[in-house]
C-alpha cells in the first residue's frame, strides 16, 4: 500500500497537481507573513476584511469570558446555547423577505453544511439536479444521497431533465457565485423551474453571503428572490470573517434536517463564542462599514479587470483569459498546469501570493490564478499585482 501510494503521488507530481501547505504567520490580512516571508496575497476568502476586525476580536474576546472556549457537545445533547439561537434568529430575519417563516440551522462549517442538506434531502425515490460547476461539498453530499443524480450545464439541460424525470421529489443543487469563476448562476430562472416542477432549491451562497444585494445580504437579496422553496446555504467564514455556516429555509426543511442530517446530529457544536462574535459581524456586514467596505470591492474590481483586460489583449487574448465576473473573485485562466504554476511562482518571487489552481478543482486545460480581492487591498496593491503580471507576460 505505500509503494503504491507513492507512486501515485510521484504521478500527480509529474503532472504538476501536488499541492504544498503554505504556513501563515500573521493574521488574516492582505499583507501577511508566508513561511517567514513578506507576501502580498491576493487569495483569501475575507472579501470585507472583517477577519481582523478589532470589534470582532473584542466581541471574540467578551464571548470566551462569558461562554468559555468550547461548546462541550453536539447542538442535541449540550452544545447548543444561547449565542447559537440569537445568531440563528437574527439570520431568519435576514432570509425571511426571501422564505416565508425561514426558520435557520447553523452549522461548523459550510463544507459540512451542504453535505448536510444535500445528503438529507436526496431521498430514495427522489432526484437531485445539480450544477457542473458546483462545489465539492456539494457534489460530495450528492454522492452521499439515495438520491438518482443529474448534472446540468446550461438552464436549458435542466429544463429538458426536469421536464423528463418521473421522480416523486426533485432537488435543484446550485452555488450561487462559482467559487473558481465569480461569475453568478442565472437563479431567477433556476427558481422559476423549481415553481414549475414542485422542486426546491437549493442555494450555496458562501461568496456571494456579506457582498451582495442589499446591506450584504447575499444573493437572494441580489436578485429578489421570494420563494418557500428556496434552501440558502451560506457560510461564516468569509466575508462575514470568522467561523461556521447556515441553512435558512421552510421550518419543515430545517426540521428535517435537525431530525435527519448526519453532518448535524452526530458533530461536535461550533464554540458559543463564534456565534457570539459573528453577531457583531453581521452588525459591521449590514451597517455603514460594510457599505463602504464593498463600495471600495467594486473599486478595486474595476481596477483590476481593466488593468487584466489590457494584459491580455497584449497577449492576443489566446493565452490568458479574463472571464466575465462581476465579483471579487477574478480568475485568469492560463491553461495548462505548469503554466500557471510558473505565473504563480514568479509572482511569488516577487512577493505576491496567488496560488495556481488545477484540475481536478477546475477542468483540464483551464488551469488559473484564482485573484481574489478584499476591501483592505489599497489601489496600489492592485497595481503591483498588474506590474508584476505585465512583467511576467
Amino acid at each position: 500500500m505505500l509503494e503504491f501510494l507513492a507512486e501515485r503521488l510521484h504521478e500527480r507530481d509529474a503532472q504538476g497537481l501536488t499541492r504544498r501547505l503554505r504556513v501563515a504567520g500573521s493574521p488574516t490580512a492582505p499583507r501577511q507573513r508566508v513561511d517567514g516571508e513578506p507576501r502580498l496575497l491576493f487569495c483569501s476568502n475575507d472579501y470585507l476584511g472583517l477577519a481582523n476586525h478589532p470589534q470582532i476580536v473584542a466581541a471574540l474576546q467578551e464571548g470566551a469570558r462569558r461562554w468559555g472556549a468550547g461548546s462541550g457537545g453536539s447542538a442535541l445533547i449540550s452544545g447548543y446555547g444561547e449565542p447559537q439561537r440569537l445568531l440563528e434568529e437574527r439570520l431568519a430575519a435576514w432570509a425571511a423577505p426571501h422564505i416565508p417563516g425561514a426558520r435557520v440551522l447553523g452549522f461548523g462549517t459550510g463544507y459540512m453544511a451542504n453535505l448536510a442538506v444535500v445528503s438529507a434531502l436526496g431521498l430514495a425515490g427522489a432526484a437531485l439536479f445539480c450544477e457542473a460547476l458546483n462545489h465539492a461539498s456539494l457534489i460530495d453530499g450528492a454522492r452521499l444521497a439515495r438520491a438518482d443524480k443529474q448534472v446540468f450545464r446550461s438552464v436549458d439541460e435542466l429544463r429538458a431533465q426536469l421536464e423528463a424525470s418521473q421522480a416523486a421529489h426533485k432537488v435543484i443543487v446550485s452555488d450561487a457565485v462559482f467559487s473558481m469563476d465569480g461569475h453568478l448562476a442565472p437563479l431567477p430562472e433556476l427558481l422559476r423551474l423549481a415553481e414549475r416542477h414542485a422542486a426546491l432549491l437549493v442555494v450555496d451562497d458562501a461568496h456571494g453571503f456579506g457582498v451582495l444585494g442589499a446591506q450584504g445580504h447575499g444573493s437572494l437579496s441580489h436578485f429578489g428572490l421570494h420563494s418557500e422553496r428556496l434552501v440558502w446555504m451560506g457560510t461564516l467564514g468569509k466575508a462575514a470573517g470568522v467561523a461556521g455556516a447556515f441553512v435558512a429555509a421552510h421550518p419543515t426543511v430545517i426540521e428535517w434536517l435537525l431530525q435527519t442530517a448526519r453532518p448535524f446530529i452526530f458533530t461536535t457544536a461550533p464554540p458559543p463564542l463564534l456565534a457570539h462574535a459573528l453577531l457583531t459581524s453581521l452588525d459591521l456586514i449590514e451597517g455603514e462599514e460594510g457599505e463602504r467596505r464593498r463600495d471600495q470591492l467594486e473599486l478595486l474590481r474595476a481596477q483590476l479587470r481593466a488593468g487584466l483586460a489590457g494584459l491580455c489583449a497584449a497577449r492576443g487574448w489566446r493565452a490568458w483569459r479574463l472571464p466575465d465576473s462581476d465579483t471579487p473573485i477574478q480568475p485568469l485562466i492560463v491553461g495548462e498546469n505548469e503554466a500557471a504554476l510558473q505565473l504563480a511562482a514568479q509572482l511569488d518571487a516577487r512577493g505576491l501570493r496567488v496560488p495556481a489552481i488545477r484540475p481536478p478543482t477546475v477542468p483540464a486545460g483551464s488551469a488559473r490564478l484564482r485573484i481574489t480581492l478584499c476591501a483592505t487591498h489599497e489601489a496600489e496593491d492592485v497595481d503591483a499585482l498588474l506590474e508584476a503580471l505585465g512583467d511576467a507576460a
